[in-house]
């Protein structure tokens, strides 16, 4: 399954917000969409929904066109994990994920006992098994995330559409959200996910889609995308990258520095 886009085009109002933005996913990859602030990411990622009618262009899964695919159907090929929630009641973390059958279920249709246990399976998979039954108001913000990511899985979408997943949470929840996506790509996921941190797409992406002024600066593997040149063009700051051992892996990772000028 492969997503595709070509040539996307859109605007707010006369403004041009993604200018001629092409790319695609395939499955198993992890594509980072790095750029500064109002660049158009989460624009972007609302045309790959169909939740946005692009002005020229295209979405594509599998060849088709995402405007062909009714609700229900494009729910089985994506799902969306938004960068925080803020749930208006205090439902259980399992009733939290089952609502990612929302697509699957009839209005009047409850979960049947094999999606109630499925949901909490993946719970269990995610580390967060134990807190099934807990509100979701009270659980800590890395907690809240995983049941997110455990509410797009339910829908066994083949592509996972993340808005900056570890914003705002502490380093070590940072590290296992991320951990925890690496591991689904390697089941076969696709994961398109935004960042503000070059180093978790050095660390995570197995390609970088960089946009700057709503335009594609550049696409590729992470060694050859994120250069210094390009990061500082990206950021408007002079950035170093080296290289850095853990254990018997080398990793790159950038630094911003301030010049003698």
């Amino acid at each position: 399954m492969q997503l595709e886009v070509s040539d996307l085009v859109f605007s707010y109002g006369e403004a041009d917000v993604l200018k001629s933005v092409s790319f695609c996913a395939d499955r198993g990859e992890r594509i980072a969409v790095l750029g500064p602030n109002g660049v158009g990411k989460s624009t972007l990622f609302r045309c790959l929904l169909g939740f946005l009618e692009p002005k020229r262009g295209s979405v594509k899964i599998a060849g088709r066109d995402v405007r062909d695919y009714s609700r229900r159907a494009l729910a089985a090929e994506l799902a969306y994990i938004p960068q925080s929630y803020s749930p208006a009641f205090d439902h259980t973390v399992l009733d939290s994920v089952l609502m990612g059958l929302g697509a699957q279920l009839g209005p009047f249709d409850s979960p049947s006992r094999e999606q109630t246990n499925a949901a909490q399976r993946i719970l269990d998979e995610l580390g967060i098994g134990a807190l099934a039954s807990r509100g979701c108001m009270r659980i800590s913000g890395g907690e809240r995330q995983l049941m997110l990511l455990g509410r797009a899985l339910i829908q066994n979408a083949h592509t996972l559409i993340m808005d900056e997943p570890t914003a705002s949470l502490d380093y070590g929840n940072s590290f296992r959200v991320m951990q925890r996506i690496e591991a689904l790509s390697a089941g076969g996921y696709s994961v398109i996910f935004s960042t503000h941190e070059p180093n978790q797409a050095f660390r995570y992406a197995t390609k970088v889609l960089a946009l700057k002024d709503g335009r594609v600066l550049a696409f590729g593997l992470p060694g050859q995308v994120l250069t210094p040149e390009l990061l500082q063009t990206l950021y408007g700051v002079p950035v170093a990258v080296t290289q850095v051992q853990a254990g018997s892996r080398v990793f790159s990772v950038c630094t911003p520095y301030v010049t003698d000028d």
